[in-house]
């Protein structure tokens, strides 16, 4: 594996923070979360963080501004600076043009894309065992399937954004943990 600035795409239910804990292990970089950065701005007391936190307290979506501000803030800190597994942003192609401008402010660039696709029914089915084994109230069929009309909407534009950039490998999400994850290691190289 030579890619070590990779972003991992996919819907809800795909296995991305499945898949990103393994590359963070086998990479020695570290993973970049959306909802990671934003606890860890709002912890730290930044100006995106408060702004952050003043979205999430009055129960609205962080504003785009935001979250690349708080993504801004991350990639620059020193443990970013050899590699990182974006798991969660960009979610729009604004983010991802945002994050093009970022990357290239430090003089690098998005090295790999890996989206790890996965039909939709068998998305559906997994997050419903996932709610039932972990007691979790907000995986119900009504809101996959409209995270998953999100997925389409918003973040599978994505998918042709990083294809003609020449950095988009697209990875079979079905299987077990270690197929997919083959799979992925078959895409960085």
């Amino acid at each position: 594996m030579s890619a070590t600035r990779l972003l991992l795409l996919g819907p809800p239910g795909a296995g991305k923070g499945t898949q990103a804990a393994r590359l963070v292990a086998r990479l020695g970089v570290p993973q970049i979360s959306t909802g990671d950065m934003l606890r860890a701005a709002v912890a730290a007391g930044t100006e995106m963080g408060r702004q952050a936190r003043a979205a999430m307290e009055s129960g609205e979506l962080v504003s785009d501004d935001v979250v690349i501000g708080v993504a801004r803030e991350r990639l620059a800190q020193k443990d970013a600076q050899e590699g990182f597994v974006l798991d969660g942003f960009p979610r729009t192609v604004v983010q991802a043009e945002a994050l093009d401008a970022i990357l290239e402010q430090t003089g690098v660039k998005l090295e790999r894309c890996v989206a790890i696709t996965v039909d939709e029914e068998v998305v559906v089915a997994r997050l419903l065992r996932r709610a039932e084994i972990e007691g979790r109230t907000d995986d119900k069929e009504d809101s996959i399937r409209t995270r998953m009309c999100v997925y389409r909407e918003q973040t599978e534009p994505l998918l042709a954004y990083y294809r003609e950039r020449g950095v988009l490998a697209e990875v079979n999400g079905e299987g077990g943990i270690e197929e997919v994850a083959l799979r992925i290691e078959g895409g960085l190289s």
